[in-house]
């Protein structure tokens, strides 16, 4: 089958586009997916660069990507909840970066007919880390969120959740996408410099709750805007979260928490309630590309590579 792998860890160089990897068979619990589209996250990168090992132990030759949309060709021993042809995104065991892909039939997810692979795939790692992340944060009705990232995948959707909530947001961004998050409800500010007295103007009651999606040494900053309180910051962006005594949320596949989330977040998509927006859509051949444009830090939206 066709496929991206590395077998060391370094920058975009150790990725390798071959046409014949073997196919994977699924086991007891497992299903094989034909990949339609796999979502492109930081933490694929990351995992590239070998610093999540204490978190994702790698065996070589491995696989990028987690998360993908596709059909339901093979069932594994025990699986009576999906058929053969089944459409179904979620989170894959084997690697996304390929034309076939194994899951846990528990962390897949039936699609909408009306949601494209596209927007199904995008909700998979940035929606439930986003849902997850404000559930930890408990942030309720009334209450002002500080967003570090809010124009990011992860960012938008959890924008959109906590203002569909009731939740006032103060979101940071670049000027250039001050206009894109407007329109999803949140207050913008730009970050850097000066951004302590940015935020206090745009929320002059306070912040509550600080969910940083950004990781640009800003968890000084949230500690003293939340009057030195850290158990309402959590940061999925962060390595030096423990240093500063925060939470750092890193992707977590709890089924069937996880899959209610997911599946809880494709209804409100499938029900035109989500805003998903798509940066770029590339040939897996291109994934490189793709993890140096993540890496890059100003992708707006959800990039996706097409096997």
């Amino acid at each position: 089958m066709e496929a991206v792998v590395y077998e060391e860890f370094g920058g975009v160089e150790v990725l390798r586009h071959e046409a014949g990897v073997e196919t994977p068979e699924p086991g007891p619990g497992e299903v094989r997916v034909k990949v339609a589209v796999a979502g492109v996250n930081p933490v694929d990168w990351k995992r590239r660069n070998g610093w999540l090992e204490d978190f994702y132990p790698t065996t070589f030759p491995a696989v990028p990507g987690m998360e993908f949309a596709g059909t339901v060709e093979a069932l594994g021993e025990g699986v009576t909840e999906l058929a053969v042809g089944d459409e179904v995104f979620g989170w894959t065991k084997t690697g996304a970066y390929a034309q076939y892909a194994l899951s846990d039939a528990s962390a897949v997810v039936a699609k909408p007919a009306v949601l494209s692979w596209e927007h199904a795939a995008s909700l998979v790692v940035a929606g439930e880390t986003a849902h997850r992340v404000l559930d930890l944060l408990g942030v309720r009705e009334g209450e002002t969120l500080l967003l570090h990232g809010a124009a990011g995948a992860v960012g938008a959707l959890a924008a959109q959740l906590a203002v569909a909530a009731g939740v006032t947001v103060v979101g940071t961004a670049s000027e250039r996408n001050h206009g894109f998050l407007r329109e999803l409800g949140v207050h913008p500010v730009t970050y850097g410099e000066g951004l302590g007295d940015r935020v206090r103007a745009a929320a002059p009651q306070g912040v509550d709750a600080v969910f940083d999606a950004a990781g640009r040494d800003t968890l000084p900053l949230s500690i003293e805007l939340l009057g030195g309180e850290k158990s309402r910051i959590v940061t999925i962006a962060a390595p030096d979260a423990a240093d500063h005594g925060i939470v750092f949320s890193g992707v977590a596949v709890e089924a069937p928490l996880a899959r209610r989330r997911l599946a809880g977040l494709a209804g409100l998509a499938a029900e035109g309630r989500l805003r998903l927006d798509i940066a770029e859509v590339l040939p897996l051949k291109e994934a490189a590309r793709a993890q140096e444009l993540s890496e890059a830090g100003h992708v707006r939206g959800k990039l996706i590579l097409v096997p």
